[in-house]
């Protein structure tokens, strides 16, 4: 690697409280190194990108979005799919990224999401072709999955956090768990493998259903993780005092089944477990009670284009405005890393001091 030099720093903001310009936020002084991989102040090394293709969402999670009066970003704000695939692009050739998620709002609201896919499943960078692969509500998969996956999408994660049409009615405010669970239908069926199931564990929501979750996954050769709720509501009314732990969780599955956990944990968010000696296997993402910070890879872009370092991070690094100023690759690789250079040790949720991220999880991408 080489000595670290200066370089021209791209504009740091404020991470925005609502679609819309921003005030330029004072940056303090930064050195960043121009070659090799996109590795931090801690020594963790980033591969992973998300990318949110848009803020929409065909449903209204209570603990994620309002019911209504949404601040939508506005379209012209938006990443083109051209600025979309240009900054993939830098960030797999030329940044050392080989997996891309695409995630939202939801992803698949995005008219042009299977031209997204073929354009960044043909990149190529040190490491080969990136990992493509998705979040999503599984609403559109009955018309899309095989196409996604001929266009080289490689697997999705999607969200069910009940099995109950009541309770998913009064959790997602749409009478949809019909059409969640073609989804995942679809999606087998088209070999986007391992399909994995993501359910935010909710104190006197859903708690009930966990082994029954587990016991709907494993079935049907599915992986089911579980989720803890973090503070990312559009509403700020989060409190760890009521919420599920990872500890709480395991609790409950091991009434229920022998679990074995699975070594090998890398800088994956969930620790897995066997299921009664396998194959079936189930996660816990325990983000607030056991954080992963010391192992973190990945990188969030917004749909409006910010570049952030973490779920929690309170600025951003604005790569529209780059793009938009003519900005060549080598200005777009200056701003990965040194965005990766202001990456905190931790979220600090556990900090007296920790402020909410502005925007909803929907802004942000998962």
């Amino acid at each position: 690697m080489s000595s670290p030099v200066p370089l021209p720093l791209p504009v740091l903001r404020p991470a925005a409280t609502t679609p819309g310009p921003v005030a330029d936020a004072p940056v303090a002084d930064a050195r960043v190194t121009t070659t090799g991989p996109l590795t931090d102040r801690f020594g963790r090394v980033h591969r992973d990108l998300r990318i949110s293709l848009t803020d929409r969402c065909s449903l209204r999670c209570t603990y994620c979005m309002p019911a209504e009066g949404v601040p939508w970003i506005p379209g012209t704000d938006l990443l083109t799919t051209a600025e979309l695939v240009r900054i993939a692009t830098v960030a797999v050739e030329q940044a050392g990224i080989d997996e891309l998620r695409l995630t939202g709002g939801e992803p698949l609201l995005r008219a042009d999401v299977v031209d997204v896919v073929a354009a960044l499943s043909a990149l190529r960078g040190p490491h080969g072709a990136p990992e493509v692969s998705l979040t999503t509500n599984a609403l559109r998969l009955p018309q899309l999955a095989s196409r996604l996956a001929d266009a080289g999408l490689t697997r999705v994660n999607i969200s069910i956090d009940t099995l109950r049409a009541d309770r998913f009615l009064a959790l997602t405010r749409r009478d949809r768990l019909a059409d969640t669970l073609a989804g995942i239908a679809a999606a087998d069926a088209a070999g986007l493998h391992p399909v994995k199931l993501n359910a935010v564990a909710m104190r006197g929501v859903n708690d009930d259903e966990l082994v029954n979750l587990v016991r709907f996954a494993t079935e049907r050769d599915y992986e089911m993780r579980f989720i803890e709720q973090m503070p990312l509501d559009a509403g700020h009314s989060w409190r760890r005092t009521t919420m599920v732990t990872g500890a709480e969780i395991l609790e409950r599955l091991a009434g229920a089944f022998t679990l074995t956990p699975v070594p090998g944990r890398g800088a994956a968010p969930a620790e897995r477990w066997l299921v009664d000696g396998g194959p079936g296997r189930v996660g816990v993402i325990a983000s607030v009670s056991q954080p992963f910070c010391g192992a973190c890879d990945r990188l969030r872009l917004t749909a409006d284009g910010q570049l952030r370092s973490c779920l929690f991070a309170r600025t951003e690094t604005d790569l529209r405005a780059l793009l938009r100023s003519g900005a060549d690759d080598g200005a777009l690789v200056a701003a990965f890393r040194t965005c990766v250079a202001g990456k905190q040790p931790g979220h600090g949720i556990d900090d007296p001091a920790f402020l909410q991220p502005d925007r909803p999880m929907s802004a942000i991408g998962g």
